[in-house]
């Protein structure tokens, strides 16, 4: 992909993301307003709804139990299905044959629409073939963006995790980073391994390390005794923002003098980040992958409108930072970012 396709894949899901959280646009058109309009409406509880026949649609994903960052791609979700007039179906298993098992559920019912994530793709091929046999349109959203196509996903909202690695690994590098230590909690997922390669690529001291995402006291200890064994790490990479939060109580158990940056981003890292605890946050905006993945599929299976000509939709990655915490500690809060 081109930097200008990534380019045009990005401000095209801002200017749509835009009119979603203002409900107003200055050089929109009379229907962006109208649905942006009907989108505050129906969020607020104000009855605003399509005047399209009821439509299903099934969201999937890798949610592990307890992982916060997965409420705000449903909180999205949630508002472009009240608007939409869509009856939301979602469901979540961490495990690869489980999440395609529920893809399968979601086609065997014959739902209108399916938007999931492919975080391990070749499990997904049985399952997304049914879909395509049956004539159910799919999206992919968060995971899977080098995949999605060739198991006939026909859009993709999320960050390019190669991408977003990279400016992870120049960032920390130029601030003399010479041996980051990524942190990997869920075994065989495309896009972790995506971002740790990307650290490293910029930062070619990176390590990779492999914990049980499902078991926080284990992830702190894991990293804990990885930090006491090599006083020489002096950046831990969390991918997760609960992971982010397992990896400080860590560093200060150790007693390691490393720097603390994440992906992704929830209330708790926020705070951390505004209290100078961690140094940055890489944020995708879930919140806006869930919304499009919705709205999207209402677009298509209602006017057969699509998104990105053909390429991802990039909701990322987008730097939180000290310089524009304040700002968005308001978003944060709402559950909205």
């Amino acid at each position: 992909m081109t930097i200008r396709n990534k380019a045009v894949g990005l401000t095209a899901v801002a200017a749509v993301g835009l009119l979603a959280l203002t409900a107003c646009s200055a050089t929109g058109g009379k229907r962006a307003a109208d649905a942006a309009a009907a989108s505050a409406a129906a969020a607020a509880g104000g009855g605003a709804v399509a005047d399209t026949p009821r439509l299903t649609i099934s969201m999937v994903t890798h949610q592990a139990p307890g992982d916060s960052f997965w409420d705000k791609v449903q909180a999205g979700a949630k508002v472009a299905a009240a608007k939409d007039n869509v009856d939301l179906k979602y469901s979540a298993d961490p495990t690869a044959p489980g999440q395609a098992t529920l893809v399968q559920n979601a086609v065997d019912s014959k739902v209108d629409g399916i938007a999931t994530t492919f975080v391990n793709p070749a499990a997904m091929e049985g399952a997304m073939a049914s879909a395509t046999n049956a004539g159910i349109p799919v999206v992919g959203l968060n995971a899977g963006i080098d995949q999605y196509k060739q198991l006939g996903a026909i859009m993709y909202f999320g960050s390019d995790e190669t991408v977003a690695g990279e400016a992870v690994g120049k960032r920390i590098a130029d601030s003399g980073a010479k041996h980051p230590l990524c942190v990997i909690q869920e075994q065989g997922s495309v896009s972790l391994e995506a971002r740790c390669a990307g650290v490293k690529a910029n930062a070619p001291g990176t390590e990779n390390i492999q914990v049980d995402g499902t078991d926080i006291p284990s992830v702190t200890s894991t990293i804990g005794a990885k930090l006491q064994q090599d006083p020489s790490i002096d950046y831990v990479v969390a991918l997760g923002a609960s992971y982010a939060l397992a990896a400080q109580q860590s560093i200060s158990d150790a007693g390691s003098s490393a720097k603390l940056v994440t992906f992704d981003l929830n209330a708790d890292v926020a705070k951390q980040i505004q209290d100078g605890k961690i140094e940055f946050s890489v944020d995708q905006q879930p919140w806006l992958q869930g919304y499009m993945a919705v709205d999207s599929l209402w677009f298509y299976l209602t006017n057969r409108n699509d998104l990105g000509g053909g390429l991802p939709v990039l909701t990322g990655p987008s730097f939180v930072d000290s310089s524009n915490i304040a700002d968005i500690m308001t978003y944060v809060a709402n559950n909205t970012r």
